[in-house]
């Protein structure tokens, strides 16, 4: 099924996937069982590791195990979680333990387990350059095998980037220091840290939450003090309710990608919360660590919130770190021996882009003009994992929605849905103006019944006629046009 097509004796993939996180390697676990269709995924990795330097081991996701590699586009492909978890044992723990959230360690090895099943992905391959040949609408991919230092060029007629974010560092923060670190290699780095008499972590997420929260766990023990500021006004936790969780849904993006790119902007600025904050039970948790610390030992800590880190001098054997409060303007320091950054992480286009960067679509304020297919050119031939969140809203980054992206890029690629797409599924209302097209169409369509029935009664009122079903249209997620049947006398749901 991942043959590629043979085209005057050279390989062309139906499609090329450049990079392999959870949304790539969803969407090759999604891919592969297509008939007829071939597909590739590179990654210059040698194996799959999810953000191996925060896989601490009290950390676990925040989205349920159904926002896994497959099931929320095919509940009944065999790279499901469930499946992982009876193929390797785990299925009865995992159901005694009544916890839909899994340790992030597990996820990492529920990821590899797929990526060792499948064809369609090699490992170890860099890719340096893209070109593209108008005359045969076909994509070179070149690059370097890093096992063997050869180069080699794969050809394909779409493309899908998917190298994921990279850490986000201030300006004024000197990474040449050893003493300073960004949270994803915190895991490699924790003995180095825990080595010093005192370490400060800047930031107010999830990912400085439990950096925080780790080393509180030992301080005592290694006796150093230990610091938490952050430029939030306070330790916001993440918004979960069920209803704020309608905003990453299919209906939402339609809403948001609606909007001008400025209302959009102001829209993430206000919603932090709903994709940068810190799980509720674990504020909670350090909250109760913190008390029972200071019950048995006098521990050096402090938390300090509305500070904007303004500078980092690094003479010295200790660190200085220059504060401005923000509410007060005040100016403040912090004398540390190392930092720890969990200020985020951000997308930016890779290099090897620039061969084909022409035909991608830019907004006015040089952003990625990202369709709501998710592609990103002008021919509709590229595709992007991950980079959506100023035109896509807070499901870009959400695990729960990488299967309706890839369901929908499939679409897209395909001219059909290889799976079943959700276009509609919130109870709430985001667009105002839909309202009246919807009372509209239920006015039509109940009027359009009852002529219907009306005539039909009047023909054979003693009997029942064999009717075929009657034909709707409905917009799906692409924007065109899909026949949808309907029971005859019956309204769309």
């Amino acid at each position: 099924m991942t043959t590629p097509k043979k085209e005057n004796d050279r390989r062309i993939f139906d499609l090329l996937g450049i990079g392999i996180g959870p949304f790539n390697l969803g969407l090759a676990a999604l891919s592969e069982p297509i008939d007829g269709f071939s597909c590739l995924f590179l990654d210059a990795k040698t194996e799959f590791d999810w953000h191996p330097g925060m896989l601490l081991s009290a950390s676990r996701l925040q989205t349920p195990f159904m926002s896994d590699l497959v099931t929320m586009a095919d509940p009944t492909s065999r790279y499901s979680y469930l499946n992982f978890a009876k193929q390797t044992g785990r299925l009865y723990p995992f159901y005694i333990r009544e916890n839909f959230f899994l340790p992030r360690n597990e996820y990492n090895q529920y990821c590899q387990w797929v990526s060792k099943q499948l064809s369609n992905l090699r490992f170890g391959f860099k890719v340096t350059q893209l070109d593209y040949n108008a005359g045969e609408g076909i994509y070179h991919v070149t690059g370097v095998d890093r096992r063997s230092g050869q180069p080699q060029t794969y050809l394909c007629r779409k493309l899908v980037l998917g190298t994921g974010t990279t850490p986000y560092v201030p300006d004024n923060c000197p990474m040449h220091d050893p003493r300073v670190m960004h949270s994803a290699s915190y895991m490699q780095q924790k003995t180095y840290l825990q080595s010093q008499s005192a370490i400060t972590v800047i930031g107010s997420g999830q990912s400085a939450a439990e950096i925080f929260y780790d080393l509180l766990q030992d301080i005592d023990t290694y006796g150093y003090q230990l610091n938490w500021m952050t430029r939030s006004p306070r330790f916001y936790p993440l918004e979960y309710t069920k209803l704020t969780l309608e905003m990453t849904s299919p209906d939402y993006v339609d809403y948001f990608h609606e909007l001008t790119p400025e209302k959009r902007s102001r829209l993430i600025a206000n919603q932090k919360s709903l994709y940068k904050g810190i799980n509720a039970e674990l504020i909670n948790d350090i909250y109760d660590l913190l008390y029972q610390k200071r019950l048995v030992s006098d521990i050096q800590c402090q938390l300090l919130t509305n500070v904007a880190l303004d500078k980092i001098e690094t003479s010295g054997d200790k660190l200085t770190l220059k504060f401005n409060h923000l509410e007060q303007e005040y100016a403040l320091e912090q004398q540390t021996g190392a930092v720890v950054l969990g200020t985020g992480y951000q997308y930016r286009l890779p290099e090897f882009i620039q061969g084909i960067k022409s035909q991608i679509e830019f907004d006015d304020r040089g952003q990625l003009a990202i369709q709501r297919d998710y592609g990103i050119d002008i021919r509709g031939d590229i595709f992007i994992q991950n980079a959506g969140l100023h035109t896509h809203g807070i499901s870009s980054p959400d695990l729960g929605m990488g299967c309706y992206r890839n369901a929908t890029i499939l679409q897209a690629v395909l001219g059909y849905a290889p799976y079943p797409i959700e276009d509609s599924i919130a109870f709430q209302t985001f667009d105002p103006t839909k309202i009246r097209a919807r009372q509209n169409q239920h006015t039509s369509s109940t009027h359009s019944a009852t002529s219907s029935k009306t005539i039909y009664s009047a023909v054979q009122p003693a009997q029942h006629r064999n009717v075929e079903p009657q034909a709707a249209l409905r917009i799906s997620p692409s924007g065109g046009s899909v026949s949808v049947l309907m029971a005859p006398h019956k309204e769309a749901q």
